[in-house]
């Protein structure tokens, strides 16, 4: 159902890895706002589960599987989510450890996940965007790309990556009309590793972690024509956990 009050009425967004997490939750956001919202990811049975509820509350969604880590899967998704208003780079892997407990395929998993496949899907995506004149690409970056946290050398080393690729694709798509910027999330309360994510919120300034949907809306925002004067931006979502 479409309002006067919706900030995307007919716009369509394709969210990485939106069958848990933030991604569910953007998901969830943008479809509220009237997008209608391609949902990615590996496993079928979930994302149809995330399609259902969308539907439920009378959005629209459709899913489309696609591993990542395969470049042809990546092209794959890039063909199958067609002329997309809004891409939400979200899917990625995660790892925490020592430096030297790291081995080469998990760190590979990593830059692949975590660079190469929103790399290539904004090189496939941005300039069908550029060539209709209009935009928006949100990448889900992290604090650790920006503070010395130990352990996270590789993962930090990816999203401080996909920070600065968010600032080249600023500079190259955004005077055709495609803004490029990126979400930084401190803790987030996720079912992955809780002990981590409490002993992280207690150093923020608030206090605790967030939850998804405060993430998903900073995303949805970024989104939407309320940022339209925001591009090239990395919007720290930590609980003020870089400030200081």
């Amino acid at each position: 159902m479409t309002t006067t009050s919706q900030s995307l009425p007919g716009r369509i967004a394709l969210v990485t890895g939106a069958t848990s997490g933030i991604g569910r939750a953007a998901a969830h956001e943008l479809a509220r706002e009237g997008a209608e919202v391609i949902v990615h990811g590996r496993d079928p049975k979930r994302g149809e589960q995330v399609v259902a509820e969308i539907v439920q509350t009378l959005g629209q969604a459709r899913f489309v599987a696609a591993d990542l880590s395969d470049p042809t899967e990546v092209r794959r998704l890039a063909d199958e989510a067609g002329a997309v208003d809004v891409l939400v780079n979200n899917a990625g892997l995660s790892w925490f450890g020592p430096t030297a407990d790291l081995d080469v395929a998990t760190y590979d998993a990593l830059f692949d996940s975590n660079v190469r496949a929103p790399y290539f899907l904004v090189a496939a995506l941005a300039p069908r965007m550029a060539a209709n004149g209009v935009g928006s690409i949100v990448n889900v970056a992290s604090m650790v790309a920006d503070i010395g946290l130990a352990g996270a050398a590789a993962y930090g080393g990816t999203k401080a990556t996909l920070a600065a690729m968010t600032r080249s694709w600023a500079a190259e798509f955004s005077p055709r009309g495609v803004r490029v910027n990126a979400v930084a999330p401190g803790p987030v309360y996720t079912a992955a590793d809780p002990e981590r994510i409490e002993t992280l919120a207690a150093t923020t300034l608030l206090g605790r972690a967030a939850q998804a949907e405060e993430i998903a809306q900073v995303i949805t925002f970024l989104a939407s024509p309320a940022a339209a004067h925001i591009t090239g931006a990395t919007i720290a979502a930590d609980g003020g956990r870089t400030a200081v």
